[in-house]
């Protein structure tokens, strides 16, 4: 990665999706236990979210520069964090190697979203559940068209973000038993801020 990706986008992604956000974090880390595996770790903005049933987390996150800005907050919520990789697509973890899973705002720049929740599924383990907050595709045709055609400038500026993933229909088609979806505008304009919410079930 270049000192843009290293150095800048790792703190602008802490920011844009920092103080606003708390909120939705806190509900969507609700009911984890034991070991999460969390792709798209990030700089740690979940880690003051996690319940105090959280014994320990597999982090995956390609940014070296942001797992320097988590180094804080890991420290100041003392829960054991180990890095388990950098690709969601790979995950280097054993089948079955987690409770439950998290999700925040990291599918959008996987290149290949299908692989990563398959593997993701693979890591779980029975029963175990997955808590995700994605931004994706609106179902109002005017918006997802403004989607397809922001998508390939934006990507090349924010990290490979892709505004028009279907997140309900990739979840599914990995296998995923939807328990609760919520979707709904966070944020304007409504392009970049149309939400999915919820857990998905891993049998």
């Amino acid at each position: 990665m270049g000192f843009y990706e290293e150095r800048v986008l790792p703190r602008l992604i802490d920011v844009a999706l920092g103080r606003p956000m708390e909120e939705i974090r806190s509900r969507v880390a609700a009911g984890l236990a034991g070991t999460v595996l969390e792709v798209g770790f990030g700089s740690g903005r979940n880690v003051p979210h996690y319940p105090a049933a959280v014994t320990s987390v597999l982090a995956v996150d390609p940014s070296l520069g942001a797992r320097r800005l988590a180094a804080g907050r890991v420290a100041a919520r003392g829960v054991r964090v180990d890095y388990a990789g950098l690709d969601g697509q790979q995950l280097l973890l054993d089948k079955a190697s987690a409770d439950h899973a998290l999700l925040t705002w990291t599918l959008c720049t996987i290149p290949d979203p299908g692989r990563a929740l398959a593997e993701l599924r693979r890591v779980l383990k029975p029963g175990g559940t997955l808590h995700f907050v994605e931004h994706g595709r609106s179902p109002r045709q005017e918006v997802a068209r403004w989607q397809d055609r922001l998508t390939p400038a934006w990507s090349k500026i924010a990290g490979g973000c892709h505004l028009n993933r279907p997140i309900d229909a990739l979840l599914e088609g990995a296998g995923f038993r939807l328990e609760r979806l919520e979707r709904y505008v966070a944020s304007h304009p409504a392009a970049f801020g149309y939400f999915y919410e919820g857990t998905a079930a891993s049998d």
